[in-house]
């Protein structure tokens, strides 16, 4: 696909890389010499200096064969315009990122008058990734599919997981449909078989029924049926929505930020919530805040060197929960390397959500995914399709066909069903369909069927 990128920030850079990884043909247009620079010498990808709304700049970045315009600057209004004006010249489709909470309510309005195809909220969507781990402390990652039923959690091995030393096929505990898809160890990423035994520090992926899933966490003390209290360290787009989201749920939420008209903002927008203004580096204002009797404690500050050491405090107060908002890729590191585990990026997270909507747009009519996201620094993919009647090897038992390399069907959904299949069991029509992959270019499930590894039973 030709597709253009309008803003060389986080985000666009985050979204050309991916893209052009999945071979589309990627051109980005920004007036800042140096974010284009970096792109210029990182990635294989055209770069277009000017004024995305300049009629000369978008025909010079070839917006007339352009199947796809993707809008990400830092303005709302710049982006929907983007996306009118590329409508009127000819591109198919138009993603554009509208942030502002304003536009929230009326954003379906807004978006069919525009004419925007699909809207990302980073902000909202990170919100939403973080009020699914408020429930699981120390858990790395959840990931949904057929629309929550199916959940794929990602965990380290700890002392007090009662894990370490064991062989999967051992693991007396696990009740219903659970399935141990994956491990990372040592930035390398292992589809495990019953053999496999588990070591401490090991990332273990599980997927299955989100019943079966709370059941397994609760075994190895990492859920939490009740959240009361969680605190929130900065009073950003992402503090608002996600305070906006647990309230509701009936978490008692405070929010610390140092910014007095923040505050006060915030204070309007959100009634039913506690803010506080102040510093939340500082220990002594979070103990006086009740940092010790909160169930979740989430950094989202603009700063991830704040955000790390705020959770480095909560984590040295034994705070079951700590959630850290983690931008920059090396960051993401040196957090995992003093020990916080659960970590969220805005910008990965509104990237899969493109890139589910471009690999469908590229495969409308063999199978269509549904969800797709990056795992194990993005070395696997966890893909969610649905199946119709063209796609290959319906009603074969899976023991007959020969799959993809590193490829593992991980769950089958059908009417509702949850299946963690084996051998017997086969792909039916309208079946959603669940595969790990380390085959970054997987653009329908029948590309699953190509390499020559027979099925085995994990």
């Amino acid at each position: 696909m030709n597709i253009i990128i309008v803003g060389a920030g986080k985000v666009g850079y985050t979204l050309a890389k991916y893209l052009s990884i999945d071979g589309d043909n990627i051109t980005i247009i920004d007036n800042k010499d140096m974010a284009l620079e970096h792109i210029n010498n990182s990635l294989d990808v055209m770069c277009v200096k000017g004024n995305c709304t300049s009629l000369k700049v978008l025909n010079e970045a070839g917006i007339r064969e352009t199947d796809l315009l993707i809008s990400v600057t830092e303005s709302d209004e710049l982006n929907m315009l983007c996306s009118l004006a590329s409508k009127k010249l000819g591109v198919k489709h138009t993603i554009a990122r509208v942030r502002t909470p304003g536009y929230d309510e009326d954003i379906t309005l807004l978006t069919a008058a525009v004419g925007i195809d699909l809207v990302i909220n980073p902000e909202k969507a990170a919100a939403v990734e973080i009020a699914k781990l408020i429930k699981y402390p120390s858990v790395c990652s959840i990931d949904d599919f057929s629309d929550g039923k199916v959940n794929l959690v990602g965990f380290k091995v700890s002392d007090d997981s009662d894990l370490e030393g064991k062989q999967i096929s051992d693991i007396r505990f696990i009740r219903g449909n659970v399935l141990f898809c994956g491990i990372e160890k040592n930035d390398e990423f292992i589809m495990p078989r019953g053999d496999y035994i588990f070591e401490k520090d090991d990332k273990v992926y599980v997927i299955g029924e989100h019943k079966d899933i709370q059941n397994f966490f609760n075994k190895l003390g990492k859920y939490k049926k009740k959240v009361k209290r969680a605190m929130i360290v900065g009073g950003s787009k992402i503090g608002y929505y996600l305070a906006k989201i647990i309230t509701e749920a009936g978490v008692n939420c405070k929010i610390i930020e140092r910014d007095v008209k923040i505050c006060e903002q915030l204070n309007d927008l959100l009634p039913n919530s506690i803010i506080i203004n102040g510093d939340g580096m500082d220990e002594e204002l979070l103990l006086s805040e009740n940092l010790l009797e909160v169930d979740s404690f989430i950094t989202l500050t603009g700063r991830d060197e704040d955000n790390i050491i705020a959770s480095l405090l909560a984590y040295n107060k034994s705070v079951d929960n700590v959630i850290t908002k983690i931008t920059r890729d090396n960051y993401k590191d040196i957090g995992k390397a003093v020990g916080i585990n659960s970590i969220v990026n805005p910008k990965l997270v509104t990237a899969y959500k493109i890139l589910r909507y471009v690999r469908a747009l590229k495969n409308k009519k063999k199978s269509f995914i549904e969800n797709i996201y990056r795992i194990c620094n993005d070395k696997a993919e966890a893909i969610e399709f649905i199946v119709n009647s063209d796609t290959k090897n319906i009603g074969e038992k899976f023991k007959d066909i020969k799959f993809g390399k590193d490829t593992l069907v991980a769950t089958i959904v059908r009417n509702n069903k949850i299946i963690i299949p084996t051998g017997d069991d086969y792909l039916k029509v309208n079946d959603r369909v669940i595969i790990i992959t380390k085959n970054m270019k997987v653009l329908n499930i029948d590309d699953i069927f190509s390499g020559g590894d027979k099925w085995y039973e994990l």
